[in-house]
């Protein structure tokens, strides 16, 4: 890591090789320097790829270096020294290359690499796509999280602030044991992730965002549909319902809803229950009401419409605030499929939204009977309960 005597026989390992390179002499895959093994981690934001590679000391060592650079063989067990110890806080002298103060190369051997495939933000701050150098200055209570320009280095000892793209500081804080260092990502949503290096009882983490991650999908989605996958209605579908259930993009949403539906190119399109209802979704949020309107009717009323699309499309509907239409839609199922699962579900719901918790009551328990599953008949004798306690079953 840092100690002078420590890593002696290292560089002179590395300038052998160097040498013999040089010379035109046969170069060889050996065990990493240390026995500290290659490490690599990759975490996906969205269609961001963000990748850490790393060497990966070990808290306890199965042998030392003297001052002289020998080999000393047993056991050699650092815990309780490797911070502000073995990774000294602040800048160090690593003694080589007159570098005199520079940064922890934030693992072993080589530098430790950032790679990430679209600009992202680094504890709220921009770094753009490319791979980086990793290096940290420790300390105490805050530490600094250097992201370099010069990716290819051997640790720290070529380390130059005039290459830094980034540095953000972040918080470190105490973990469960780690033998070996490692890099995790700990936390994970759709936007945002943190990695944090985790070695010995410590944790220093980093909240790496992708802001505009809706907006990175739709041009991943455009990018396909312009090759054999423009091909398939279904994927026209799932590219606009993707736009639909975001909110983004919805004037191409359209397009591509339109599509799935009637397709001049060799797609085809399909109007099926699913197409003509996403395809009505986006002329609504597009403020084609009229339009919308007409499009929902005709898949309601599809002769290939199943009693739990309807059912589904009308939860839907309720979900989002809009009971009349959702009551009117139960009561259409009920109409076209009486007495089918889940026709007596939706009347149950239906009634209860229009505060007739006797009727609710009376088609839950005819739902019950016909509870095709130990989950759903669960779910129903809940509601059941709750209604004759006169207490609402939500939305």
């Amino acid at each position: 890591m840092f100690r002078r005597g420590l890593f002696a026989p290292l560089f002179l390992a590395v300038l052998l090789l160097m040498s013999a390179v040089r010379l035109g002499a046969q170069s060889i895959t050996l065990p990493p320097s240390g026995d500290n093994p290659q490490a690599s981690v990759m975490q996906a934001i969205g269609p961001v790829r963000v990748t850490i590679d790393y060497s990966s000391p070990r808290v306890v060592r199965n042998s030392k270096f003297s001052a002289w650079g020998e080999v000393e063989k047993g056991k050699n067990d650092r815990r309780g020294k490797i911070w502000g110890d073995l990774v000294p806080y602040g800048m160090s002298d690593l003694g080589f290359n007159s570098c005199a103060s520079c940064p922890w190369r934030a693992g072993a051997n080589e530098n430790t690499t950032f790679t990430v495939t679209h600009d992202v933000q680094v504890q709220g701050q921009k770094l753009a796509a490319g791979t980086y150098g990793l290096h940290m200055i420790p300390g105490k209570d805050e530490w600094t999280i250097i992201f370099s320009r010069d990716a290819n280095a051997w640790g720290s000892y070529w380390y130059d602030a005039k290459n830094d793209a980034l540095r953000v500081q972040t918080k470190p804080a105490k973990s469960e044991y780690h033998e070996w260092l490692t890099y995790e990502f700990t936390e994970r949503d759709p936007a945002k992730a943190t990695v944090a290096l985790e070695w010995e009882e410590l944790q220093v983490p980093v909240t790496i965002e992708v802001p505009n991650v809706n907006e990175l999908w739709v041009e991943s989605i455009r990018k396909e549909l312009r090759g054999l996958d423009g091909f398939l209605w279904q994927n026209w579908q799932a590219a606009a319902q993707f736009c639909a259930d975001n909110n983004i993009n919805l004037a191409e949403g359209l397009v591509w809803a339109q599509r799935a539906v009637s397709d001049p190119t060799w797609a085809g399109g399909d109007e099926n229950f699913l197409t003509l209802t996403t395809l009505a979704r986006l002329q609504e949020m597009n403020g084609k009401t009229a339009d919308a309107e007409k499009t929902y009717a005709k898949a309601y009323n599809l002769p290939t419409a199943t009693p739990a699309q309807l059912h589904q499309a009308a939860r839907a509907l309720q979900r989002e605030g809009k009971k009349e239409q959702a009551i009117k839609l139960y009561q259409l199922n009920a109409k076209r499929f009486p007495n089918q699962w889940p026709v007596h579900v939706g009347l149950m719901r239906a009634y209860a939204a229009m505060g007739d918790n006797k009727k609710a009551l009376a088609e839950a328990k005819l739902a019950l009977a016909q509870a095709p599953d130990p989950q759903n008949k669960k779910t129903l004798e809940g509601a059941i309960q709750k209604l004759e306690k006169g207490e609402s079953i939500g939305e």
